[in-house]
């Protein structure tokens, strides 16, 4: 399955970038194969449009920020957060715009400190992540960054309770548990949901991180994917902290992905600070980044091209479910 392909993918919503990164000029980013472009305008709303100029196709994500608009450096043209041309520098004092200068622009939202785009008719809400707003809980902003691997790798990676063991030898995969305890999928309107029990290794680093000194634990997995591309894995450990990992993979091309990661913990940065959570993550993920960057991007759907095992089920289920989508929509897998 190649993302850029299948038009179905343009319909979903996507965390391009942190909204802070737009508070000084624009920014440019690779959606889908798609250039576009983001800035603020006026009211500190973010705005997302086709990256080129309607003039003669310079890059706006180069020009600048005049009154809220988006000004391109060849010429000066200037376009709004709706993509009309207000200001054409070389024309006559009172001599209207013609309709033609304008821009495409694309839905755009902000959630969780993120700007998120959807380039074609939205087929669902943005993931609504309920701990996000209890004040019981604390975000933490973890990694934005590109990895060479497809989206659904990632996805298929996050619900595997299978690779601990093998992947993750120096964080908390555990010998004595190769497979979960226990697994159930179940699906819904966003995707699936997955309850799972899996024995894990507690090193040093984590003994600090969760306040517990015993060697060996046990998590308590309620996992959730929103289709396409985003996974909540809410862990829940045994003395009652709860670590939730929010990670998309925006695709960015075909081969590549955009890595936006964030977490919820139901504790306070003076019982652990923030750097040392994203630390012991940031371990996780470079390990799953190095097995993931060497797995093949063209997906199939088609469950006879790959072999499967039983700790697979969750990724079986995405599989299908997203064939079931695609031909439902009058698409097809390329």
């Amino acid at each position: 399955m190649l993302v850029t392909q299948e038009a179905l993918f343009k319909r979903f919503w996507y965390p391009v970038m942190p909204k802070s990164h737009l508070l000084e000029q624009p920014q440019g980013f690779e959606l889908l194969g798609q250039k576009i472009v983001l800035w603020l305008d006026n009211s500190g709303q973010a705005v997302a449009a086709h990256d080129r100029c309607c003039h003669r196709s310079a890059q706006l994500s180069k020009g600048k920020i005049i009154d809220g608009n988006i000004t391109c450096i060849y010429h000066g043209w200037q376009f709004d957060s709706c993509g009309t041309c207000v200001k054409v520098p070389q024309l006559e004092d009172g001599k209207p715009i013609p309709k033609t200068y304008k821009i495409e622009t694309y839905a755009c939202q902000e959630r969780y400190g993120y700007v998120w785009v959807c380039l074609g008719e939205p087929l669902n809400e943005l993931p609504d992540i309920a701990e996000a707003s209890d004040p019981s809980f604390r975000l933490i902003p973890e990694f934005y960054e590109t990895w060479n691997c497809a989206g659904l790798r990632v996805m298929e990676n996050e619900l595997d309770l299978a690779h601990p063991t093998f992947v993750h030898t120096t964080t908390f995969g555990s010998e004595e548990h190769p497979i979960p305890d226990a697994i159930e999928v179940t699906e819904t309107d966003h995707g699936i949901h997955t309850s799972a029990i899996l024995g894990v290794v507690n090193p040093e680093q984590q003994k600090k991180n969760l306040k517990m000194s015993e060697g060996i634990t046990t998590r308590i997995l309620d996992m959730d994917w929103y289709m396409p591309f985003t996974c909540k894995l809410r862990i829940n450990y045994p003395n009652g902290l709860v670590h939730i990992v929010v990670n998309t993979a925006t695709p960015i091309n075909d081969s590549s992905s955009q890595i936006v990661q964030f977490c919820l913990r139901n504790d306070t940065e003076a019982e652990t600070k923030a750097a040392d959570v994203v630390a012991f993550d940031r371990a996780v993920t470079l390990e799953d980044k190095a097995i993931l960057e060497s797995t093949d991007y063209d997906v199939p759907l088609d469950l006879k091209q790959e072999q499967h095992m039983m700790t697979d089920q969750p990724g079986i289920v995405m599989r299908r479910k997203l064939s079931r989508l695609l031909k439902g929509t009058g698409n097809s897998e390329q």
